[in-house]
């Protein structure tokens, strides 16, 4: 991976405003626009005053347009301090700086291997007209595909540390339009809701909803609203701005127990990119989402990246103590462990991951439990525990060598507490044991905050120190910490498919909004790959041996439509051996070098065809609707090719576990017709032929 060329950046003039400053503050009467670089899209700059006796002085805000059409009006720029002043009026213009930058460079972890940087940015240098003459940076980048833009705090004696309490970054949209909201109700949430479907206007101010969120604007375009490079600083929320139509405010995530306290630091300090992704298609949202977050996120901070490998890994932990046909009693014990490695051999996956109740409790309760008991809440969910030992029933060495044997890397679950208190003894001890990775749990107990925010840095960056692998779950979304440190592998923050072993919540019609809601922040670890498909007449919550609902070709489609690089193969070694499109989970990779979002729309439908090397596959997921669809493959290159299709069978809408296998050669002029049952879905693996 290439990090960002600072040399590419071009300085380019302004025109009459950047000749003189004394004619800075004549020129700000007219809004300095930025184009992006094919010019469709805009981001304005002025100083105006506002028109509200509650709102005095001069104030800076900004606005976006879509093909000449609003998309933003004048929304309003500033910082809250606690202590101090806001910095959000009498502004007068210091400095302006355009630079444009045109470079590509390489990620082997995502949903594109060649990312291109291309943008055109604005810097807008603000100082008071009073004292103390505080200073403020505005940056604005345009791209194609989507606007961003954040603070910078230079450094300065009438600033030198400080605590900001709240941003008065607005969002006014200039049209009413309908959203994809989740609802966090607090900041202490894990991200695993339901991103509801509400007028943008039912937004209220009480309303505290997480990023992202996902609209479409009356007779416009596709919208998202994300954060990009989350460094030292609070997450963001929004909420409905007070007496303003269609108008968001931004909410920061508190310190514990300090309401008014949100970040502490000193300058020089920038803020977070706040990220405007704009399509006319909602797919075009998916395919802009992972070269821009990442393109706007610090480049990678650990010497070598050779280490890390992507790919699938065995699970055992959903089945719930379940097995079929074996010698030994399934539980948390070695032979179990055993068991699922050497599916992970069988299978070709370069994982097995270890999940929780391998490690004693520091108080010992753990530890005392009888061998083979593994019920709940007993040695699942013991949380204090020691992560540098193991429990008796699970022969951790004997575990790691088996598995080394059979070529399959193990990874650790830990509870986040434990990671605090012993990451550095008990990290340095895994690389020596051979352990590939970690997966931090429950960090949803504490709030996205600075503190938080800090702590996934901390644990990653040392991880990588050891050459680990990290998994979080429990976790806030993803806001492009994955690029400075690729061994974050993935993450959840996601309502995913263990919501099936409680709940009804995690229906298909929420798997077809996740692709244009959650995933457009990054890699999600929703852990796919429930062979106990269930029609929405049969499924019930069950803790052993779940079932999920939909379709087996569903399941199958999450594979392409999902990204994550460490994807898992959720359910027991019985439940896929010998089964029909088990031999499709063998050959999905779970990186990509090109992304095609074909057709699809939030809670409906969605088609994803994704290419790695020569072979491209494709997932189209439905929700409880069926439905036919004509996918044009266009995307497919010159020449004749081989399509290995897993479909619905015919009797899919009464028996979820239908699957038809077909083999047919196709090129790109031809068009794929699908028929998705209720729940259903279809997936595909085009490869030449030869």
């Amino acid at each position: 991976m290439q990090k960002r060329i600072l040399a590419d950046l071009k300085p380019i003039r302004l025109g009459a405003c950047f000749l003189m400053l004394f004619v800075f503050q004549g020129c700000a009467t007219k809004p300095l626009t930025l184009n992006s670089p094919g010019g469709d899209l805009t981001i304005s700059f002025k100083i105006k005053s506002n028109p509200q006796p509650y709102l005095p002085g001069r104030r800076a805000y900004y606005s976006v347009s879509y093909k000449g059409r609003p998309i933003l009006t004048d929304s309003p720029l500033g910082i809250q301090f606690k202590g101090a002043p806001p910095l959000d009026r009498d502004f007068e213009i210091v400095g302006t700086q355009l630079a444009s930058q045109d470079h590509t460079w390489d990620w082997r972890l995502g949903a594109e291997s060649r990312i291109r940087d291309h943008y055109n940015q604005l810097t807008v240098s603000l100082r008071e007209t009073r004292e103390p003459h505080r200073r403020l940076d505005v940056v604005l980048r345009a791209y194609d595909t989507g606007v961003a833009f954040r603070y910078v705090l230079p450094q300065q004696a009438s600033l030198a540390k400080f605590t900001i309490s709240n941003e008065e970054t607005g969002f006014y949209f200039a049209r009413p339009g309908s959203a994809y909201a989740l609802e966090a109700g607090s900041f202490n949430n894990n991200y695993e809701g339901e991103f509801r479907r509400i007028g943008l206007g039912d937004i209220q101010p009480m309303s505290l909803v997480g990023l992202p969120l996902t609209l479409q604007v009356d007779g416009g375009p596709w919208v998202a609203l994300l954060e990009a490079d989350l460094t030292d600083y609070a997450g963001m929320y929004v909420g409905g701005a007070p007496g303003v139509p269609n108008g968001l405010r931004c909410e920061l995530a508190p310190l514990s127990g300090h309401l008014d306290e949100a970040v502490t630091g000193e300058t020089p300090k920038s803020t977070p990119w706040r990220v405007l992704l704009i399509s006319p298609r909602a797919g075009g949202l998916i395919e802009a989402s992972d070269p821009m977050i990442l393109n706007l996120s610090t480049p990678v901070q650990i010497p070598s990246t050779s280490w890390i490998h992507p790919g699938k890994t065995s699970w055992d932990w959903w089945s719930g103590d379940f097995a079929k046909g074996v010698s030994f009693k399934p539980g948390i014990n070695t032979a179990t462990m055993e068991h699922y490695i050497d599916f992970s051999a069988r299978a070709h996956l370069p994982y097995m991951l270890l999940d929780a109740g391998w490690s004693p409790d520091y108080g010992g309760v753990c530890s005392k439990l009888k061998p083979g008991v593994s019920t709940i809440p007993d040695l699942r969910w013991c949380i204090e525990n020691d992560i540098t030992r193991w429990v008796p029933q699970v022969n951790l060495p004997e575990i790691l060598k088996y598995a080394k044997q059979r070529n399959v890397k193990i990874l650790l679950w830990i509870h986040w507490t434990a990671a605090v208190k012993q990451m550095d003894k008990a990290f340095p001890l895994y690389e020596k044991w051979g352990v590939a990775g970690v997966k931090v749990d429950f960090m949803s107990n504490v709030p996205d905050n600075q503190t938080t925010v800090n702590l996934y840095r901390k644990i990653v960056s040392t991880a990588a120190r050891y050459h680990l692998l990290v998994d979080i779950h429990g976790a806030y979304k993803p806001a492009g910490l994955r690029r400075a440190y690729p061994n974050l592998i993935t993450r959840e923050g996601v309502m995913g498919l263990e919501y099936n072993k409680w709940s009804y919540l995690d229906t298909p019609y929420h798997n077809t909004v996740l692709p244009f809601t959650r995933m457009l922040a990054g890699p999600m670890d929703y852990t796919p790959g429930c062979f106990h498909n269930a029609t929405k007449a049969e499924f019930r919550p069950q803790r052993v041996q779940p079932m999920c609902q939909g379709t087996r070709a569903n399941q199958l489609a999450m594979y392409v439509v999902y990204l994550s690089p460490l994807q898992m193969l959720s359910d027991y070694p019985e439940d896929y051996l010998g089964q029909p499109g088990f031999e499709f989970l063998e050959k999905v990779p779970t990186v990509w070098d090109e992304t095609k979002v074909l057709n699809g729309e939030p809670g409906g439908f969605v088609t994803i065809a994704r290419r790695r090397d020569h072979n491209w596959y494709l997932g189209s997921m439905t929700n409880w609707t069926p439905r036919d669809l004509e996918i044009p493959l266009t995307f497919l290159g010159e020449g004749r090719w081989k399509a290995e299709i897993f479909a619905d069978g015919p009797n899919a809408g009464q028996d979820a576990t239908s699957l038809t296998i077909s083999t047919r050669q196709m090129t790109s002029k031809d068009k794929l017709a699908a028929h998705l049952a209720s729940g259903g879905g279809m997936a595909v693996i085009f490869s030449p032929a030869q």
